[in-house]
């Protein structure tokens, strides 16, 4: 998939007057094909940050010997940190060093650096603050996906939905992403996910923030790259720490920083499905028990809280579903940093 070329007319003449992007290169056990990424990042990219995550094979040092290209600096960890750390590492270098947007982008040759253009446009035309690739867009090419990879996609992306509240995106653990430094100073970079968890807990973080980010179709790409993430390690992983983040997110958006009727309709409606539900099936016993039927009063009252609690718990779904973050973040006044000629 190649960005249209006013795009790239765009960056090109923006990159021309500051450094705009940059690229950020978690590096662990990619010395196979680092080099080869590099080699297809465009010149609309000013700088590229690769990050040895105290890799085994020396990453870090291979780049510096074999890699000619003056963009490149190299960050090492003096320990293993994961993904999330590496990719905190560079943001927080390419913070410093001027970035406007900052693309994340994996040294395994799984992602299209051709793309880097069509990730950063929406960022840079104002109108959002985070994107990232969805490698679902496509139904049609999805043929490549292993099919573990594909199920296990599908539920996480469910989870991550309830839990970050962006219900219109999907693929959360796709790695490809880019943000806008303006929005990437203000995460709190302490306390993200620093390993296999980072992208669906960047997003949770990005939605409390109030960052809009959307999705950018991508092809699935698998080569002879060996994946680190072993699905049945960290599905009770995700899982934990989804429902953790969930109910996290409810309490800073409708409790702490904000209240509106959703606020209530969420707790009524779980209290009145309890009370339902313990009424009836209570009642159901103790008829069950002296072998009679149970009246048909009971019945109604136990199933009226039922029904008015599932509507209230849909209503405050639609509601939550309606406040996806439209406004990015980078463009409101309080969050812009001061612009220097």
């Amino acid at each position: 998939m190649n960005a249209p070329h006013s795009v790239h007319a765009q960056i090109g003449a923006q990159a021309a007057g500051a450094d705009i992007i940059a690229v950020v290169i978690p590096s662990y056990k990619v010395t196979r094909h680092i080099l080869g990424v590099i080699e297809a990042i465009g010149p609309e990219v000013a700088r590229i940050y690769v990050v040895d995550d105290q890799c085994p094979d020396g990453s870090g040092a291979f780049v510096r010997a074999h890699c000619r290209d003056p963009r490149v600096t190299v960050l090492e960890h003096e320990t293993n940190q994961g993904v999330g750390g590496a990719v905190l590492t560079g943001y927080r270098a390419a913070i410093a060093g001027g970035a406007r947007v900052i693309v994340k982008l994996d040294g395994d040759g799984q992602m299209d650096a051709h793309l880097i253009p069509t990730f950063v446009a929406p960022i840079l035309a104002g109108e959002a603050d985070y994107t990232k690739g969805n490698r679902f867009f496509n139904l049609e090419r999805l043929g490549s996906m292993p099919p573990v990879r594909m199920f296990g996609n599908a539920m996480l992306s469910f989870m991550t939905k309830l839990s970050s509240g962006y219900w219109d995106l999907f693929d959360p653990t796709n790695g490809y992403t880019a943000i806008h430094a303006d929005c990437a100073r203000y995460l709190p970079f302490e306390k993200i996910s620093k390993r296999y968890f980072f992208e669906s807990d960047m997003l949770f973080r990005l939605n409390t923030l109030g960052a809009v980010a959307v999705d950018v179709p991508m092809d699935a790409v698998y080569g002879d790259e060996v994946s680190n993430l072993k699905v049945s390690r960290v599905v009770t992983e995700f899982l934990a720490k989804n429902v953790r983040n969930f109910f996290k997110r409810l309490f800073y958006n409708y409790y702490l920083r904000n209240m509106s009727l959703a606020s209530l309709e969420l707790p009524l409606g779980v209290l009145m499905v309890l009370f339902g539900a313990v009424y009836g099936v209570s009642h159901w016993i103790g008829s069950a028990r002296a072998g009679v039927p149970t009246p048909a009063g009971t019945v109604m009252v136990a199933a009226l809280p039922v029904i008015m609690g599932v509507q209230l718990i849909l209503a405050f779904l639609a509601y939550d579903i309606a406040s996806v973050p439209r406004r990015p973040l980078h463009k409101r006044t309080l969050f812009r940093r001061p612009q220097h000629d």
